[in-house]
Order: structure tokens, then C-alpha cells, then sequence
């Protein structure tokens, strides 16, 4: 049994929870600027509070997943995105401080209003940042990084970024029409159209150039016969898309949100055809990377008992919690 792939599926998994979970409250932070007033602001955080902290576990598992099973990839990855990945933390930090500071600041809560927003934009496109860097590939030495404190700055990491600003902002204004007294959604449903508009086009513009800068991915997309089926996804995304904006001139809001999500899925599926069998992209395989079969074995025991319970209690926190907020009722 390849225990390695096993792992590399699991990292892939525990992340891409994350990004879809976590993406709609920091969507809903990005979009605190349109909110009318502070009452509107109270209840859009008020769709996150039960919730919003349960979803950081996902960042937690798929990080330290890394660590404990790829800790060569962990040795390469950290230190060329040591800075995003701090500048990331502070804001997911400056985030959860501004959510507690403003249900309990009455002069003030304009400042943690701002605090809030800049936390979630400064994380959002810190995820992408570091997504880009890692698609355009990581300079590596035998088992070192050999590169420079900056190699993660470039134009394709930048865009990046701004695409998963799009993305969350997206999720963000998916979830409040789901979430949102009835009087209030109509306006976020522009606002997702709007948002999801951009973030096609981000997908088109990344999709087109990272092969037209990468041979390896180039010559995986455009290899015939294996080609003819990679392109199942563009045509997948293309379905995610109308299907998404059919919802949204309908106001479905749980359908919208659903093909939200799986835009998500399908661009995920889109890097991993891009970079596997690359943990390191393109200078490490999950196989190089990984830990001996023995830990690999071992931690994977203790994952069927955790996964299942973090699945479990996600899910129940969300069915508690479920329905449209009303105006004299909040979770604070």
C-alpha cells in the first residue's frame, strides 16, 4: 500500500476544506465595506461566529499534517514563504482579536470594523501568494531551498492573490444571501455576480498562464492522448460557472453557494493535474518527501479516529446553527 499517496491525498484534503470553510469568512470580512451600517456588519458576523473558529482546525490538520508526514517538504516549503506565511498568521490573528474586541466596544467598534477588514484581506491574499508561489515552483537544492527571502514576490503570486480575494469574496456573499434576513439579500446578490464575474476571469488568466510559463505543465495539458481527459476539468469549470450564475439570477442561494464550492473543487483538481506527483512543485515528489512507512502507518491509525470527529463536529456546529439570522438575535 502506498501510504505516501494515502497522506498526499489527505494533505490535499484537510486543505482544501480549509480554503472552502475558512474562504466564506474571510470572504464575509473582505465585504464588510459594503455593509450600509454597523447593525448590518453585526449580523454578517453574526452568520460566522458560531463556526468561523471550528474552521481553522482544517489549517491546523493539513499543516501539521505536513510536518509530521512530509517533514522534507515541510523543511523546503517553509522557508521560502516564511514571510506571507507570517504576514497570514498576523492577519487570521488581528481577525480573531477585532471579532471579540467589536461585540464589546461601543465607541471604538469602528476601529475593530476596520481591524476585521484588513485582517481578512491581508490572509486571503497571503493564501494566494503563497498558492502562486507554490505553482510557479520552488528553487531546490538537493534537500534545501535555494532560493532568496522573496522569491515568492512575483507578478503570477500577486494575481494570485488577487484571484482568491475574488474567490472568498465570492463564498462571503454566496453565504450571506443564505444567511441574511430576506430584506437584506437582494443587494448581495449583485454583489456575488459582481465577484464571481472577476474571479472567472482570474481563472481564465491563471489558467492560461501558468502552461505558457511552465514546460512541465504545458506538456502535461497538451500531450495527447492523456490531455483528452485532463480537459474534462475546464469543461467541469465551465459547468460550475453557468451553473453558478443561473443560481444566482434565480436567487438560489444554498445552489449558488453549492457551485461556489465546486468551482473550488475543480480548480483544485486543476493544480493537482498541474503539479503531481510534486509536493514541492517541481523539485520534490510526495514519495521523496515523505516520512518512513512506519510513521506513515502509525499516524494514519490515529487520523481515522481524529478525521472523522472533526468532520462530525464541523458539520454538527453548522446543523445547530442553521437558518437566517434575525435582527434582535446573534450568537454574541
Amino acid at each position: 500500500m502506498d501510504y505516501a499517496l494515502i497522506w498526499y491525498a489527505l494533505i490535499g484534503f484537510a486543505v482544501l476544506i480549509y480554503v472552502v470553510l475558512d474562504g466564506f469568512d474571510l470572504g464575509i470580512g473582505i465585504l464588510f465595506p459594503k455593509a450600509v451600517n454597523e447593525a448590518e456588519r453585526d449580523l454578517m458576523m453574526n452568520s460566522i461566529a458560531p463556526v468561523w473558529d471550528g474552521n481553522e482546525t482544517w489549517l491546523v490538520l493539513g499543516g501539521g499534517g505536513l510536518f509530521a508526514v512530509f517533514p522534507l517538504a515541510y523543511s523546503i516549503v517553509m522557508p521560502a514563504l516564511y514571510v506571507p506565511l507570517i504576514i497570514m498568521l498576523l492577519g487570521l490573528v488581528l481577525r480573531g482579536v477585532s471579532f471579540e474586541y467589536r461585540f464589546r466596544t461601543k465607541r471604538g467598534k469602528f476601529v475593530w470594523s476596520i481591524a476585521f477588514f484588513v485582517g481578512s484581506v491581508a490572509a486571503a491574499a497571503m493564501q494566494g501568494i503563497m498558492l502562486g508561489a507554490m505553482l510557479q515552483g520552488i528553487e531546490v537544492d538537493g534537500r534545501s531551498y535555494a532560493g532568496g527571502w522573496f522569491d515568492w514576490l512575483t507578478p503570477f503570486s500577486l494575481f494570485c492573490g488577487v484571484a482568491i480575494i475574488c474567490a472568498y469574496a465570492l463564498l462571503g456573499a454566496c453565504w450571506l444571501v443564505i444567511k441574511l434576513p430576506e430584506e437584506l439579500v437582494e443587494r448581495y446578490y449583485g454583489i456575488a455576480k459582481r465577484w464571481g464575474l472577476a474571479l472567472v476571469c482570474c481563472i481564465v488568466v491563471v489558467s492560461l498562464w501558468l502552461p505558457l510559463t511552465h514546460d512541465i505543465v504545458s506538456q502535461r495539458w497538451f500531450n495527447l492522448p492523456n490531455s483528452m481527459l485532463y480537459f474534462m476539468v475546464p469543461a467541469l469549470a465551465f459547468i460550475c460557472i453557468w451553473q453558478l450564475f443561473t443560481a444566482l439570477n434565480k436567487h438560489l442561494a444554498v445552489r449558488a453557494y453549492l457551485y461556489g464550492i465546486g468551482l473550488f473543487i475543480v480548480s483544485a483538481i486543476g493544480f493537482s493535474v498541474s503539479t503531481f506527483p510534486y509536493i514541492v512543485p517541481f523539485g520534490v515528489t510526495y514519495t521523496d518527501a515523505a516520512a518512513p512507512d512506519s510513521s506513515l502507518k502509525f499516524l494514519l491509525v490515529g487520523t481515522v479516529f481524529l478525521l472523522p470527529m472533526v468532520i462530525a463536529y464541523s458539520g454538527y456546529a453548522y446543523w445547530i446553527f442553521r437558518g437566517k439570522l434575525k435582527h434582535d438575535e446573534g450568537y454574541h
